[in-house]
């Protein structure tokens, strides 16, 4: 039985209009750029919504604001309390700065630190960082009990109403900044769904004609998991990498909107996206984090294609990406691209092994960038994870002849097997 709510749309419009007006001098109007790489790539026009340049360098604080400031006065006195990857912790604590509300924001250890940060500079004495649990849905069931035993308002990053129109403000923004235009397609992350909630039941009414696509990371795919049961179901396991979007339960009041609205939902590899990032970076010098490259992504992998001469909209956000965190995104966008593989190779303990696995195994252009022991069997043989960048993707079916040529054992560990995970994920390599 279905377990989704269907809100009613009749003040829909109403009440964006009514957040439009409590974030104006709030939130920044963010600027709508024409992204020359994704134009030439596609063959299509396209355009950044650029809310990694809003309050807290993501659209959260749109939905965060838009409900605190519609609270009584008790409810504030009570204080607000929330969930949170990072980004709309942010969006809560500029909130509670600002209307002077006090607030504890409660994020996952899997919180990179900058953002952590940066909840704290923005909140200022208004706001406690509480840091528990390893995903966003552990540190909302903190968030929840905190709420039910202080008698703070809940302020929920994507599954409340106030929060899903708050959100819709970004396509307001949108149609107005295309000047009369109908943007062909328009294409958003998908975390929990709020800001594909709100923006695609506003584009339904007002530019119908516009496709709509909503973005996860394949890793976490909970709203495509939710409309497939036709209820919000909990994923199994899912990776935290796309820290901003990794949610493993889609919403109950944004699950009805995303299905009415006629999204589609698509997934990307967090490799895709980790690739996306460093092309931003580069390329169009915008620093992102992995939840903020997710529309882009759909669009430089192939997962999403648009006609040429098409108008399509990306939105990128957010923009909180910790700079220790780019040995992974190289790492990960390596190994998905195909430059990147790891081996697990047995050598016998004797002079000449290494120069023969080299001379007779490695292509002219291959390199290798690790090599350490992880056991010795026994006297006579050791094991040694080894990891080779290919000078090309094309170059691993040669590579993969050799090693099964050579008189050495030597294992290809496959992204997806557990051994990868174990000796490769487990470790500092990946």
């Amino acid at each position: 039985m279905s377990t989704a709510v269907t809100p009613d749309l009749t003040s829909f419009a109403a009440d964006v209009r009514d957040a439009v007006g409590r974030l104006a001098g709030v939130a920044e109007r963010t600027p709508l750029q024409r992204n020359q790489r994704l134009s030439d790539l596609t063959g299509a026009d396209v355009w950044l919504k650029r809310e990694d340049l809003q309050v807290g360098r993501s659209y959260k604080v749109r939905g965060a604001y838009n409900t605190i400031s519609r609270l009584e006065d008790a409810a504030r006195a009570a204080g607000v309390v929330c969930a949170s990857a990072g980004n709309h912790g942010q969006g809560v604590a500029y909130a509670c700065r600002a209307l002077g509300v006090r607030g504890a924001v409660f994020v996952p250890g899997t919180t990179p630190r900058q953002k952590r940060a940066r909840i704290q500079a923005l909140g200022g004495d208004m706001v406690e960082l509480v840091v528990t649990g390893d995903t966003y849905d552990d540190a909302a069931a903190a968030a929840a009990v905190h709420a039910g035993s202080s008698g703070a308002t809940l302020v929920p990053a994507f599954d409340a109403w106030p929060v899903v129109v708050g959100q819709a403000t970004v396509a307001v923004e949108v149609l107005e900044q295309l000047g009369g235009r109908t943007p062909d397609v328009v294409v958003l992350p998908l975390g929990g769904g709020g800001l594909l909630a709100g923006c695609g039941t506003w584009l339904s009414q007002a530019s119908p004609g516009t496709r709509l696509v909503g973005v996860e990371p394949a890793g976490a795919a909970s709203t495509a998991a939710a409309l497939a049961a036709g209820h919000p179901v909990d994923l199994p396991a899912i990776d935290t990498f796309v820290d901003g979007a990794a949610v493993r339960r889609a919403g109950a009041v944004t699950l009805p909107l995303v299905r009415d609205s006629g999204a589609e939902v698509v997934a990307v590899p967090e490799g895709q996206i980790c690739t996306e990032m460093l092309e931003l970076y580069q390329v169009d010098g915008i620093i992102a984090e992995p939840a903020g490259a997710l529309a882009t992504a759909a669009l430089t992998g192939g997962t999403v294609r648009v006609e040429p001469g098409s108008t399509v909209v990306c939105l990128l956000s957010g923009g909180n990406n910790d700079v220790s965190r780019y040995a992974e995104v190289i790492e990960r966008s390596l190994v998905h691209q195909g430059l990147k593989h790891y081996f697990l190779v047995e050598f016998p303990q004797e002079p000449g092994a290494l120069r023969r696995f080299l001379d007779d195994v490695l292509g002219p252009d291959d390199d290798i960038v690790l090599f350490e022991y992880v056991k010795r069997d026994n006297r006579e043989t050791g094991a040694a994870l080894t990891g080779i960048e290919l000078g090309s993707a094309a170059s691993l079916p040669g590579l993969l002849e050799r090693t099964a040529a050579s008189p050495l054992r030597i294992q290809h560990l496959d992204p997806g097997s557990p051994a990868y995970r174990y000796l490769v994920r487990g470790g500092a390599h990946g």
